[in-house]
């Protein structure tokens, strides 16, 4: 795409300026010299306290969001792939140890510059304020002020991390792919923010709770909602609830108990709706960009999900795997590895849950597919129902979403190391590259698919690779080749009839739709009209209820109740984002519902089957194509042995070899370190993670 180096560093330049003012806020210079001069040009009858905040730390932000939609846009229309980039070795693991995970050298990089950022602030918040100390209440001695200092600068630094905390959440989001952050990374610095942000809140709290017993005697204090500034007791209640959502956050409480978490995790609609009552509304609008595009972000899900998505067909194989294939709105195009969350109330009424797509856009015109394994409840109770004479199953979806970039597909050769289920999301790309392999301009990487199955009937996966129509019939330039591994088997079994693939086609509902783009094909230029618009028109309600409804009262020296101001901020930015997301999305439905008639009148030929694994007996039976043919021959199953990962890296040739690894944590943390190593220059490495 044309100019995209000056649109970067357009990127780069405001961000720096905003983290340079995060920088400067703690600061005595901030505090002495700028906030005066702000003050001064800045504050109006129409925003009165929140002036510098709004343009300091909400609009540009905002203004980044704006115009990364339209950075996508050109970029999505330019049609252009993601390339080798010279700052490739920035995505080498740096560190491989639990409870971190696989950090990258950039990760690494950043999260030195954030833990940097936290320490520099509260050093300086404290350095400013023992400077002058302000004794809160007559006899109170200097040691009892400090420790009151250090608790309220505690739980200004918990504040910045909430500034961020939202970003990595927001699934639509135009930052994540401008800054190249992928599902699993989101979600890890989402975490990392969580624990970070707790601990300093927990610590901030009970601090003022010793402050307030032990040392002042002043506990009538944790219960005040006061009239003229912030609500102590507001904070209480957001911070209990903030325990309960991090006590049940934790990997072996989520693992276990995952409803728990789950129900438990969604009180973070009250924990910031009391945690604005406890910062007030000069901070808020430190936080506000992150939480304004969530709820975008999250209205919108809302909006496509309430209607009911075509199920098509779903095949379901003995290892208790089944792929489900929905109708799909040809326009909707996604990359390899996109993510789909799929809801089906007869299994669970509220649960979402999020699968990788399997199918491939260009192979697959007018459907999608995701890959579910049979493993938790969710699961199984769908499994069961799919193997009934159901004939209809009412789903409803959400997605999918992208990941950040698929610049993996430009290696000149690619190695997929999988365990177990961790080969679905090797399935869409395998498809991808064999679309691109019929392509007279696309050059194609070479591959080696490493799966490590546990029993024989686990390799039915393999048949997944091929999806059910549409199939090239010429994939000769298509250069691959399949090790599967058979760890607790040392040798095929004979032949069992139990090892079918059950293939079922489901009847059609009027009321069920293709997946569509919920803003339709020109997503992110919609998305920035809805960014842009919402935001103009919050400040505009924002200037216009401060001017004439607040102003009057204070300028006659009389108190406005300071939670009201809260109440305003938020209900001025639900009622903007509702208004602005719901007209562009009513405007563009009328369109994609033209779409979805002519998709409803389609009729999906897919057959309803009992059919004999192409890998599992593949002298048994005619296969049925040449593709198929071409993948079993070049398939080498080894029974009651293990993948050397190390000796198939070391024999990875070439200069620009993609590694790619999906599986239990063990492999990828195994894989990840072989990668590191100062020999492993030529092996470019990135991990696909199901489990967060």
């Amino acid at each position: 795409m044309k100019f995209r180096a000056a649109w970067q560093i357009l990127f780069l330049s405001i961000f720096l300026g905003y983290m340079f003012f995060w920088a400067m806020l703690p600061t005595k210079t901030y505090k002495n010299i700028w906030t005066p001069k702000f003050t001064k040009h800045l504050k109006s009858t129409y925003f009165l306290e929140q002036s510098t905040n709004l343009l300091l730390f909400s609009f540009p932000l905002m203004l980044v969001a704006a115009l990364g939609c339209v950075y996508l846009h050109l970029q999505k229309k330019s049609d252009s792939e993601s390339s080798k980039s010279h700052f490739d070795f920035l995505r080498r693991p740096a560190v491989v140890m639990a409870p971190l995970g696989i950090v990258s050298v950039l990760e690494l990089a950043f999260a030195a510059m954030f833990i940097a950022l936290l320490i520099w602030s509260l050093a300086n918040y404290l350095y400013v304020s023992f400077e002058h100390l302000h004794m809160h209440t007559p006899g109170e001695t200097v040691r009892q002020a400090k420790f009151r200092s250090v608790s309220l600068r505690l739980g200004y630094i918990g504040n910045t991390c909430m500034a961020f905390l939202f970003f990595p959440v927001t699934r639509g989001s135009s930052i994540l792919p401008l800054i190249g952050l992928k599902s699993e990374s989101s979600i890890k610095y989402h975490i990392w923010l969580g624990h970070i942000s707790t601990v300093l809140f927990a610590i901030h709290s009970i601090g003022f709770v010793i402050y307030w017993w032990a040392m002042t005697d002043q506990m009538i204090l944790m219960v005040e909602w006061s009239s003229t500034y912030l609500s102590n007791l507001a904070g209480v209640i957001a911070f209990v609830i903030s325990l309960l959502m991090w006590g049940t956050s934790f990997d072996r409480v989520r693992r276990k108990m995952f409803e728990l978490f789950f129900y438990t995790h969604h009180l973070y609609i009250l924990y910031v709706f009391f945690y604005m009552f406890h910062v007030g509304v000069a901070y808020l609008c430190l936080i506000l960009p992150g939480i304004f595009l969530f709820i975008i972000d999250r209205y919108l899900r809302f909006l496509q999900s309430r209607h009911s998505t075509r199920l098509v067909s779903t095949r379901l194989l003995p290892n208790s795997t089944m792929e489900l294939t929905f109708a799909k709105n040809p326009g909707l195009v996604y990359n390899p590895t996109s993510t789909l969350f799929v809801h089906i109330p007869s299994v669970c009424r509220l649960q979402w849950h999020p699968f990788t797509v399997s199918s491939s856009s260009n192979l697959d015109t007018d459907k999608l597919s995701v890959v579910i394994k049979s493993q938790g409840s969710w699961t199984q109770k769908l499994h069961k129902q799919l193997s009934t004479s159901l004939d209809h199953l009412q789903v409803s979806t959400e997605g999918p979403y992208e990941p950040a970039s698929f610049h993996f597909l430009s290696r000149e050769s690619l190695v997929m190391i999988s365990g177990g289920s961790g080969i679905t999301p090797f399935i869409s790309i395998i498809r991808e590259i064999i679309f691109r392999s019929t392509q007279s301009n696309k050059k194609v990487p070479k591959v080696l698919l490493v799966s490590a199955f546990k029993n024989t009937t686990d390799l039915t996966m393999l048949d997944l690779l091929l999806p059910l129509s549409g199939i090239p019939t010429d994939i000769s330039k298509l250069q691959i080749q399949i090790e599967a591994y058979v760890t607790q088997e040392h040798e095929r079994p004979l032949k069992d009839s139990k090892n079918q693939i059950q293939t079922k086609l489901f009847k059609p509902n009027p009321s069920d739709s293709p997946i569509s783009a919920v803003l339709g094909e020109n997503s992110w230029l919609w998305l920035g009209a809805i960014i842009s618009s919402s935001f103009v028109m919050f400040l505009l309600l924002l200037g216009f209820v401060t001017r004439y409804q607040i102003y009057p009262v204070e300028q006659r020296k009389e108190n406005y109740h300071y939670s009201y101001k809260i109440l305003w901020d938020m209900f001025l930015v639900c009622a903007s984002i509702f208004v602005a997301t719901s007209a562009v999305f009513l405007w563009q439905k009328r369109q994609i519902s033209a779409d979805q008639k002519q998709i409803k009148n389609v009729d999906f030929h897919t057959p309803t089957k009992m059919s004999t694994s192409s890998w599992l007996s593949p002298s048994d039976r005619e296969l049925e194509s040449l593709p198929c043919q071409s993948l079993v021959q070049s398939t080498n199953v080894h029974y009651g042995a293990r993948p050397d990962l190390k000796r198939i890296l070391a024999e990875c040739k070439g200069s620009d070899v993609g590694v790619l690894v999906s599986g239990p944590k063990s492999m990828r943390h195994e894989v990840a370190k072989m990668c590191s190593a100062g020999s492993a220059k030529n092996l470019y490495f990135e991990s696909i993670s199901f489990n967060w």
